[in-house]
């Protein structure tokens, strides 16, 4: 990549990661989408699994 050159594309493999800016940026970038990502998908399964344990009788969550 020369100097003054823009990306093309955001992918890993197409960055240049010596460069610092591009280094902090896209890390912060890719550790934020992995944590939204991971709580989206741990409330997915969650959901998933209390829908499947629902005894049927129509109760909200913490009623009894």
């Amino acid at each position: 990549m020369l100097h003054g050159e823009t990306l093309h594309s955001p992918l890993p493999q197409d960055i240049p990661w010596w460069m610092a800016d591009h280094f902090v940026f896209f890390g912060v970038l890719y550790a934020v989408l992995f944590v939204i990502g991971s709580g989206l998908g741990y409330v997915i399964l969650k959901s998933i699994r209390e829908a499947r344990e629902d005894d049927g009788h129509g109760h909200g969550h913490g009623s009894h």
